[in-house]
């Protein structure tokens, strides 16, 4: 039995590695943990049976007390909680799926307890990533994506360790307003933006799909755990989400991996790296497809993404700060404040505003987020 923890149980990602945990029945569940979602957390525990569940949110935790108050289980809250779900049992490997800042610290305590991790959450390398990757060697562990685009390039590296890599092709579906011009998307309402024409994901990220402001973050990622260059990193639209993501090599070959739309597999292939197990579901049928067709992103319409590879290249505390924007602008438009095309101009807003410190701690990491919000607090709405 592989023992897993997995952070962020209740959203799209963990409720996935459940799906797996139930399908391959040699995973031990030791710990789960979610921000509120008590009657859903409920459930995965009755069926799993962790030894410690952390609620993030303290009036939701006291529920879920009351409600497995007939069960076996340690409930914690807090960030404390989420750093004993992290490092607290055996598990040998964590999945770090809570979205936002907050899966910072529990990643970072897991590897220090010496976990794998199989990442999820983006902010970990994004903002993190200076911290993050010296931790690997220091500590003995791995860090296998779970991401479908960063699996995707994971996958085309095996077999190829000392081939230097000349290039990513980092694939995106361009979102519901691919084909919308820069006018039309002035007018587009959030219900529109959570209609991706592919993937079934939580609300903040779908939105980021729309923006293409995932594919900013999806490059700063790669470039940490790929240690590729930004220059070297090229965002190539794949409207069907067939390719998932390309590696070129000095040689100029290019290798690919493709697959039908669904996450289960990145996941899977995370959690028992590197056997490749029988996982049911669509396959790819090439018959039924006439092209695979490739396209360029539009600079002007996506303005996000130019800004976001451009806060990488700056480094320092700027990933963060356009992070934190990001989730303050998605926010705001979710509430219906702003227009979709007023994402980038805060983003633009905040990145001019909050000084770039260069090589940022924890604590100056967590300080750059709150000045950000600070910054765009002032903005009327």
């Amino acid at each position: 039995m592989k023992k897993t923890a997995i952070l962020g149980s209740t959203g799209s990602i963990g409720t996935q590695t459940l799906d797996i945990a139930r399908a391959n029945g040699d995973l031990k569940i030791t710990a789960l943990a979610a921000r509120k979602n008590t009657e859903l957390l409920e459930k995965q525990t009755r069926e799993f049976l962790p030894e410690l569940v952390a609620v993030f949110d303290e009036d939701a935790a006291a529920d879920f007390r009351t409600r497995v108050r007939d069960l076996p289980v340690r409930v914690l809250s807090g960030m404390d909680g989420l750093l004993e779900a992290a490092a607290g049992t055996d598990a040998e490997i964590v999945v770090g799926a809570i979205v936002g800042m907050i899966g910072i610290r529990p990643v970072i305590e897991a590897i220090r307890a010496g976990k794998d991790i199989a990442l999820a959450n983006k902010e970990t390398l994004v903002c993190a990533g200076h911290l993050i990757m010296p931790m690997l060697n220091k500590y003995g562990v791995k860090l296998l994506p779970v991401d479908s685009e960063h699996s995707a390039i994971f996958q085309c590296l095996q077999g190829e360790a000392g081939n230097r890599i000349d290039r990513i092709l980092l694939t995106a579906s361009g979102g519901p307003f691919r084909t919308k011009s820069a006018e039309e998307l002035k007018t587009v309402t959030p219900e529109d933006a959570l209609k991706h024409p592919n993937w079934s994901m939580g609300a903040k990220i779908t939105i980021d799909s729309a923006s293409m402001v995932n594919k900013a973050l999806e490059v700063m990622e790669a470039h940490w755990l790929f240690g590729v260059p930004y220059d070297h990193i090229q965002v190539v639209i794949q409207p069907k989400s067939i390719i998932h993501s390309m590696v070129q090599f000095a040689d100029g070959a290019v290798k690919a991996q493709l697959g039908t739309p669904d996450m289960h597999l990145p996941i899977q292939y995370a959690l028992y790296y590197p056997e490749r197990r029988e996982l049911p579901g669509d396959r790819l049928d090439f018959w039924s497809i006439p092209e695979i067709a490739l396209e360029k992103p539009d600079p002007e319409k996506f303005r996000g993404l130019a800004l976001g590879i451009e806060a990488g290249k700056t480094g320092g505390s700027a990933p963060t700060v356009f992070n934190a924007a990001n989730e303050y602008a998605v926010a705001a438009f979710l509430q219906k404040k702003i227009g979709f095309t007023d994402i980038p101009m805060l983003l633009e807003k905040a990145l001019s505003a909050v000084p770039v410190k260069p090589s940022p701690t924890l604590p100056e990491i967590l300080e750059a987020e709150q000045e950000t919000y600070e910054v765009l607090n002032c903005q009327q709405l």
